[in-house]
C-alpha cells in the first residue's frame, strides 16, 4: 500500500511525525511525505522529526502564503502531478488548512482515496477559510478519522455515517511521547512557583491585529497580572502590533519572554495556575495537562472542553473574570481517546485493504 500525506502548516509537521512513527513499524506500507511550503518552523517541528527519527518530506513545493485562492489553485496542480508520478493507494491529509483542500481536491479528481485526520471538527462563523476547508474535505473523504465523539456526531447530522471512525486525537499520542521530555529549566530561569502563575498566549488576527481589541485583552491581562503573575511567550505578530499600537505600557507588568519550544511549554504549562490563550493547539494541550483554559475566541473547534466546562471562551472584555474566578469541575478523562489515536488510523488503513471494514473504537 502506497500513502501520500501531505502537510502544510506548522500544526500538520507534528502530527505527520506521530503517524509517520506509526507507519514505519509496516514493512507493506510505502509512504510519501509532500511538503506543500505553506509554513515550516524548525523549532515547531523539527524536534519532532529528529525526537520520533523520522524521514524528511520528499517533496517540498515552497508554494508559501498568499491569497487563499492562489494558494490552493498553485497546490492543487503541483500536487496532481505529484499523485500522477506516484499513483498513490490513499491520499492522507491533516486538519483544516489550504494544503488540506488542495490536496483532497487533486485526490478526488483522481479518484484516489482520501483519509481525512481530524474530520468532524466545526466551528462558527462557518465562512472562516479554515471551516470551509474542513467541510469540503470531509465531503469528499473516503476514511473520516475523529478526534472525538462530538466529531462523529457532527458529522452524523451532516448526513455522513459511512466509514466514520473515533480515533482519538494524534496530539495526545504527541503529548503522552513527549511527556518524559518536557522542560522544566525555564521554571527557574524565571523564577516561577508551581500554580502561582499564568500562562498566556496570543497570536490571532481577529485579537491583535484590531486596535482597541488588543488594548481591551491587554487591559484585562494586566488587571490579573496585578494579583497573579502572567507569563507571556510573545508572537511576533503581537509584539509588533503592540509597539505599532502604543501598548507597551500594558504589557509591562507581564513576564515577557521570546517564543518556546513544544518541550518548554509544557514544562511552563505543567505548572502554572491557569492558561489564557486564542490558540487551538494549546487550548488542548492544556486540558491534557489538567489546567483550565480562558479561550479568547468567539468559538473553538475543540467545543468538548467548553461542554464540559474545562475550558471558557471568554470576550475581551471578561478575561479578567472567567482567569480569577474559580469554578470546582470534574475532571474528564479520555474525551480525545487514549493516546493510541496513530495506531488505529493505520491499523485501519491496512484492515481495509484486506477487506475488514467498520471498525470501532471501543472493540
Amino acid at each position: 500500500m502506497k500513502i501520500l500525506s501531505i502537510i502544510g502548516a506548522r500544526p500538520q509537521f507534528v502530527k505527520e511525525a506521530i503517524v509517520q512513527n506509526e507507519i514505519n513499524k509496516f514493512s507493506d506500507i510505502d509512504e510519501i511525505v509532500v511538503h506543500t511550503g505553506q509554513h515550516y518552523d524548525s523549532n515547531m517541528s523539527g524536534i519532532f522529526f529528529d525526537v520520533l527519527n523520522i524521514k524528511k518530506p520528499k517533496y517540498n513545493l515552497g508554494i508559501e502564503a498568499s491569497s487563499h485562492g492562489e494558494m490552493t489553485g498553485k497546490m492543487l496542480i503541483e500536487l496532481e502531478k505529484i499523485m500522477l508520478i506516484e499513483k498513490p493507494d490513499i491520499v492522507l491529509l491533516y486538519g483544516d488548512t489550504n494544503s488540506t483542500l488542495a490536496g483532497a481536491i487533486a485526490a478526488s479528481k483522481l479518484k484516489i482515496h482520501i483519509a481525512h485526520v481530524e474530520a468532524g471538527l466545526r466551528q462558527e462563523p462557518r465562512d472562516m477559510p479554515e471551516e470551509t476547508n474542513r467541510v469540503l474535505t470531509d465531503r469528499i473523504s473516503s476514511y473520516l478519522f475523529s478526534p472525538s465523539y462530538l466529531g462523529v456526531e457532527n458529522l452524523k447530522n451532516e448526513g455522513i455515517i459511512n466509514n466514520v471512525y473515533f480515533t482519538g486525537d494524534v496530539m495526545y499520542d504527541i503529548f503522552l511521547k513527549m511527556k518524559p521530555r518536557f522542560d522544566y529549566s525555564i521554571l527557574e530561569e524565571l523564577n516561577l512557583k508551581k500554580n502561582e502563575y499564568i500562562m498566556m498566549t496570543l497570536h490571532r488576527d481577529f485579537n491583535v491585529d484590531v486596535h482597541k481589541k488588543l488594548e481591551k485583552i491587554l487591559k484585562e491581562v494586566n488587571k490579573v497580572s496585578k494579583e497573579i503573575q502572567v507569563v507571556l511567550p510573545i508572537h511576533p505578530r503581537t509584539k509588533k502590533r503592540i509597539k505599532e499600537f502604543g501598548l507597551e505600557d500594558l504589557i509591562s507588568n507581564l513576564k515577557i519572554i521570546e517564543p518556546v519550544d513544544y518541550l518548554k511549554l509544557m514544562g511552563l504549562t505543567e505548572y502554572c495556575y491557569k492558561v489564557v490563550t486564542d490558540s487551538g493547539g494549546y487550548q488542548k494541550e492544556s486540558y491534557f495537562l489538567g489546567k483550565e483554559a480562558c479561550v479568547v475566541m468567539p468559538d473553538t473547534s475543540w467545543r468538548e472542553l467548553v461542554n464540559y466546562k474545562l475550558n471558557t471562551l471568554s470576550e475581551e472584555d471578561m478575561i479578567y473574570y472567567n482567569v480569577m474566578n474559580s469554578k470546582k469541575v470534574e475532571y474528564v478523562e479520555n474525551i480525545y481517546g487514549d493516546g493510541k489515536a496513530s495506531e488505529r488510523i493505520i491499523s485501519i488503513l491496512r484492515e481495509e485493504k484486506i477487506g475488514i471494514r467498520q471498525i470501532q473504537y471501543n472493540e
